[in-house]
């Protein structure tokens, strides 16, 4: 196996176990600070894929797809990164410890803005993604050694298209509530 895709899954696995560290900490051992700080600590880790993948590729290695998941890690990472953390942080409070609001399912108008802003993170990933994809091919300067590079470019420009049209599609076709028949 490719150690570039080991060690995309080794940090997304660290990305959630730093969360659940920090989530631990806050609410079960009532370490608010120091949960923070577990919590903070996850861009870390996208440093360190950021720095391997840079010197897999300096010492010569021709991209992989696993170069392109690398540099597509990190921009969802980046972009995602925040929500998702309060995403587990408010299932955590409500599910763990029984703190807080039940998260609700929202729909109508409240759902498609969701869906929008999720399009716009996913355009933040993108953006970041790309732009670390960009560099890379410009960097190296050789195209046989970064052919995959823009081949998963391609492919992600175009899910991306397809994100946009299923997310602003909630915009004219609002998601409705499911009644319960009696």
């Amino acid at each position: 196996m490719n150690s570039i895709i080991v060690l995309i899954i080794l940090c997304e696995v660290g990305f959630w176990v730093f969360i659940a560290a920090g989530l631990i900490a806050r609410y079960v051992f009532k370490l608010p600070k120091f949960g923070m700080i577990l919590l903070g600590a996850t861009p870390l880790i996208d440093l360190i894929l950021l720095l391997a993948t840079g010197f897999d590729l300096a010492r010569g290695a021709t991209a992989t797809v696993a170069h392109a998941i690398a540099a597509i890690y990190i921009g969802v990472s980046l972009a995602y990164g925040k929500s998702m953390i309060r995403w587990a942080d408010q299932r955590f409070a409500y599910y763990i410890t029984k703190q807080g609001e039940k998260p609700k399912k929202l729909y109508g108008k409240e759902h498609a803005k969701k869906e929008v802003k999720g399009w716009l993170q996913h355009l933040l990933a993108y953006i970041i993604g790309a732009g670390l994809l960009l560099a890379v091919i410009y960097w190296i300067n050789d195209a046989e050694r970064t052919e995959a590079l823009g081949g998963v470019l391609r492919i992600w420009s175009i899910i991306l298209g397809i994100d946009f049209l299923i997310s602003f599609s909630y915009t004219l076709f609002p998601k409705k509530e499911k009644h319960a028949s009696s």
